[in-house]
């Protein structure tokens, strides 16, 4: 659901059409490590309390969250150019199928040969831990594909931070956990939360950056909901909720406050995103809540193997 990732430039590169660097284009792949850093964080809490994992359980969970990730991606290339909802004038990258350099029929098959390699990735996961985790993945390909398809995808609607929040937060988190413990203990939810939180910031951001272009291709998205002063106040929220949330994992051990040294880098993107009007400079701050997101999970882990290694 997070493909937007633009460069700073804005200009269109030359494709040969169906070469790798058009699927690049579809696939996005500098989008993909975005699925893998709330399995990283779940990985980490539960080392921190058990000390160990079950290392082929979390690369096949691992592998499966960057696989939905590219499905969606692609999904959204072609359900944007299905629907013509490309005007020239967005800022984002451009999209394979949109400038030709991918058939919408090679965009599915590439799609259909996705869906089966999750299927067949999370075909052990459902044997050795249940038929939640069968639900979960199946529920996860759904989103990734009606994200950008179906009567009213969800990126044409203010829910599409909210489907972020769940899926790069509370399911992954939460669902790394339960697979790795067959539980879900309370301290794993505010971590969900927070790592949802900032995973949603990513998109808010990157639809504010757009909401002229969404606008005059029918979209509603949720900073066009919510207003200029409205979009600034939730993503405050967004990016800082996360820091007050690590409080409630102190009783556990003070380790867990070592995602607070990303708290500067939050206040001043938040800065620069209240000082940036929705155009080509919010590109800035994307890359920016990009890095904070990557940053927060980055300290989490490391706070997850000391917590799991060294006894304060």
């Amino acid at each position: 659901m997070l493909t937007e990732m633009p460069t700073e430039m804005s200009s269109v590169p030359a494709i040969v059409p169906g070469s790798w660097a058009a699927w690049k284009i579809a696939l996005r792949p500098h989008t993909l490590w975005i699925a893998a850093v709330p399995v990283a964080v779940g990985a980490a809490l539960v080392f921190a309390f058990q000390h160990s994992l079950h290392w082929p359980t979390l690369a096949l969970a691992l592998l499966c969250a960057i696989m939905i990730q590219a499905i969606t991606n692609l999904q959204n290339d072609v359900g944007y150019t299905d629907r013509g909802a490309e005007t020239g004038a967005r800022i984002g990258f451009p999209r394979a199928t949109q400038n030709g350099w991918l058939t919408a029929r090679q965009i599915r098959i590439a799609l259909a040969i996705c869906v089966g390699i999750t299927v067949l990735l999370g075909l052990p996961l459902v044997l050795w831990h249940g038929w939640p985790i069968l639900a979960l993945g199946v529920l996860s390909i759904v989103a990734a594909i009606l994200y950008m398809a179906g009567v009213r995808p969800i990126a044409f609607t203010p829910w599409g931070e909210v489907a972020v929040f769940v899926f790069f937060g509370l399911i992954a988190v939460n669902g790394t956990v339960y697979l790795l413990t067959h539980s879900l203990p309370w301290y794993a939810w505010p971590v969900a939360v927070a790592i949802g939180l900032l995973a949603a910031a990513v998109l808010l951001v990157n639809n504010y950056r757009d909401i002229e272009h969404d606008q005059n291709t029918g979209r509603r998205t949720l900073p066009i909901a919510l207003g200029l002063s409205g979009t600034r106040v939730c993503y405050a929220a967004m990016i800082f909720l996360p820091f007050v949330l690590l409080i409630a994992l102190t009783a556990f051990s003070p380790w867990f406050l070592l995602p607070m040294l990303a708290l500067p880098f939050a206040w001043r993107t938040w800065q620069a995103f209240n000082a940036t009007p929705p155009g080509l400079a919010v590109n800035g701050v994307f890359l920016r809540t990009v890095r904070l997101e990557a940053l927060y999970g980055g300290l989490f882990v490391i706070a997850g193997v000391l917590v799991g290694t060294v006894t304060l």
